[in-house]
């Protein structure tokens, strides 16, 4: 009997010994042309640069239309016979999707413009009316699709793939799910203001803060306001610091370019902010949302409850006026 009460009094003393205290790892550099930093809160100190690189390096070689030997460099200059792998292939479905539920407001195959504007790796044109309506028959998503073999079938061999719109996020979702396999709970990846965030911040027991840039500061960054992050993905686009000058002419052309007219995007929308359940998804609206306008943009947002929003915007009197979704009101800081 005595020696049954000793173990059980040694059991309710063990359970009761203090937690481990987690450590902040952090791991900051460069990639696709922008910045990165992934912070986690581990009981161990994290090694797992190798891998971080690992990700980026195998989703550059699948998706970056900046290095010639990636697989889409070499689909775009004509090489059919490309299998393409499951990033490919994820990123392809994604965009479909999107594709779909935008009315082609959100399509990759805009590359060829893109390049076409000064905003791609490939040649900048002289562009106008006539220009435009002669590359516009390359653009479609619908044009293109992957064979049962794993290839890629274009209607037009010109035809351009582009998923820069879409890929840093898929890219960020993909050290997520290396965070993940790693058991890591409490992690913030953020590239080049895309981010994920998942459990909190538990040095400071609080949720993940993020700012959101603010579109009238053009030359300096600073934040408009500040809302918390938890077990989300959230993507911002913007002109208002994306943009090239006609040297002789000086006229401005944003970056967006709207794959239903071919041209350049200016409109009253400054900045687009969408909180998805993975960065992919959140990526590809926001590219969307700044291509289509307010209306459309609202109208989809408000049919869409696994998406909340926050959108920046000059009304007709030129004044700056927001709109947000019930759900992103509920996370802004004070």
């Amino acid at each position: 009997m005595r020696t049954y009460v000793f173990l059980l009094c040694f059991f309710i003393f063990s359970c009761k010994t203090e937690p481990k205290q987690l450590i902040k790892t952090q791991f900051t550099g460069g990639v696709f042309g922008t910045s990165y930093s992934i912070i986690s809160l581990s009981e161990n100190n994290l090694d797992c640069q190798a891998q971080i690189d690992s990700v980026f390096y195998v989703v550059n070689q699948s998706l970056s239309t900046y290095i010639p030997e990636s697989d889409i460099s070499k689909i775009n200059l004509g090489d059919s016979t490309i299998q393409v792998d499951h990033m490919f292939k994820d990123v392809f479905t994604v965009s479909r999707e999107i594709y779909g539920k935008t009315n082609g407001y959100f399509d990759p195959t805009v590359g060829t413009l893109v390049n076409a504007w000064g905003f791609g790796p490939g040649q900048e044109l002289a562009m106008d009316s006539l220009k435009v309506d002669s590359l516009l028959r390359y653009v479609g998503f619908d044009k293109v699709a992957i064979t049962t073999g794993g290839t890629i079938s274009k209607e037009h061999p010109a035809i351009y793939f582009d998923f820069n719109a879409i890929a840093k996020g898929y890219a960020i979702d993909r050290v997520a799910v290396l965070m993940d396999n790693l058991g890591i709970e409490n992690y913030l990846i953020e590239i080049g203001g895309e981010v994920v965030g998942k459990g909190i911040n538990t040095l400071k027991n609080k949720p993940w803060a993020i700012g959101i840039d603010n579109p009238e500061s053009e030359y300096q960054r600073e934040s408009k306001i500040a809302i918390q992050l938890i077990d989300r993905a959230l993507a911002s686009s913007g002109n208002y610091r994306k943009f090239r000058v006609d040297e002789s002419t000086g006229e401005k052309f944003v970056h967006t370019v709207d794959p239903i007219s071919g041209f350049t995007k200016s409109s009253s929308t400054l900045g687009v902010t969408v909180l998805a359940d993975n960065c992919t998804i959140a990526d590809g609206y926001a590219t969307a949302f700044m291509a289509m306008g307010l209306d459309l943009a609202k109208g989809i947002i408000e049919s869409d409850t696994s998406l909340d929003a926050y959108i920046i915007y000059a009304d007709a009197d030129g004044t700056i006026q927001e709109f947000m979704t019930e759900g992103f009101k509920k996370i802004i800081l004070e």
